[in-house]
């Protein structure tokens, strides 16, 4: 496909204008600008990435995770931080593949500024030279145009003095008639020099324009391509990443899917179990009942809730100091 569209809608009716020429070069700053800002993009996601890895990998080697789950709930929970770990890594692989896509398009970059650099240089100078020359040329257009004006006065002054002035006044207006008349032609062929300089610096001119055009729009074809294939692929790095994660998180699910209740319950069991026999209840003992037939192995504490009624005594002494009871049962050793 050969360029055209730049070359065919940058121009300007204007001689000295370059405002076609300065609209491509401010599209083409932008698309530069543009391509740094993704670059800085991918390192700074570049950093994100790694950050998060880090972070993924510390949080698993250093957070404890239900660490006392035993048998295969606690196999489960092994290949479930190995995977998060894993992830982590995956995840600094990423940080590593964007900083090398955003030097990728570091490179592209400069390439593409040395590339242009080349034709800027040309067209600066084309742009100077055509400048000067058009200035030159219109200095000798002016000293031509002034020229030709002394030219037809001092014809005039020849046709005015023709009858009244003497042959030594006539003799200097022809004198001053030839020397305007060789200055006008002097000057004319300058003039004209000019003319064709300025005409050929603006056909190069035209010339080196039209390439530059097609140079820009090639260049810049090639840059929106770069540009969108370069985002393309950060997709692709992205979705991938994603895959990743999920083909580790896959390992976790089918470790989890290798997990018994029944048999994690069972190693528990085995493991920590402290016997098969319930404590004996504990039966009421009547104190009184215990005291006339103790039964041996029983438990003797009594039951202070439960206790009988006192007996009440019979006889009392005289003296005061003690009592006498007589009809209360007595234990003998």
């Amino acid at each position: 496909m050969i360029a055209s569209k730049f070359r065919e809608n940058f121009w300007c009716p204007q001689f000295l204008s370059t405002v076609g020429y300065d609209s491509i070069i401010q599209h083409l700053n932008e698309g530069r600008k543009n391509c740094k800002e993704f670059e800085d993009f991918l390192k700074e996601r570049a950093v994100i990435e790694e950050r998060y890895g880090k972070d993924l990998i510390n949080l698993c080697r250093k957070k404890p995770c239900g660490q006392s789950e035993n048998n295969t709930m606690k196999r489960a929970l092994e290949v479930f931080k190995q995977q998060i770990d894993n992830v982590g890594q995956s995840h600094l692989q990423l940080a590593q593949t964007l900083r090398e896509e955003a030097r990728k398009m570091e490179e592209f970059k400069e390439k593409q500024k040395i590339q242009r650099k080349k034709i800027e240089v040309l067209m600066d100078n084309m742009h100077k030279q055509k400048q000067l020359q058009y200035k030159k040329t219109m200095e000798a257009k002016k000293i031509y145009e002034q020229k030709c004006k002394d030219k037809d006065e001092a014809e005039q002054a020849v046709h005015r003095n023709a009858n009244i002035a003497t042959p030594k006044q006539q003799e200097k207006l022809f004198v001053k008639l030839a020397t305007s008349k060789t200055a006008a032609e002097d000057s004319d062929k300058t003039y004209l020099l000019n003319i064709n300089l300025l005409e050929k610096i603006r056909e190069d001119w035209q010339g080196e324009h039209s390439k530059a055009c097609e140079f820009f729009e090639i260049q810049e074809c090639e840059r929106i391509n770069y540009f969108r294939n370069a985002l393309w692929q950060h997709m692709n790095q992205l979705s991938l990443q994603c895959v990743i994660s999920d083909e580790m998180f896959e390992e976790v699910r089918k470790s989890l899917e290798m997990c018994s209740i029944e048999r994690d319950i069972d190693y528990f069991v085995a493991q920590r179990r402290t016997g098969q026999v319930p404590p004996a209840p504990i039966l009421y003992e009547n104190f009184y009942n215990s005291q006339k037939n103790p039964v041996p192995g029983r438990n003797s504490l009594p039951n202070v809730g439960r206790r009988g009624p006192l007996p009440i005594p019979q006889n009392v002494s005289e003296d005061d100091d003690y009592s006498l009871v007589t009809e209360c049962n007595i234990i003998s050793n």
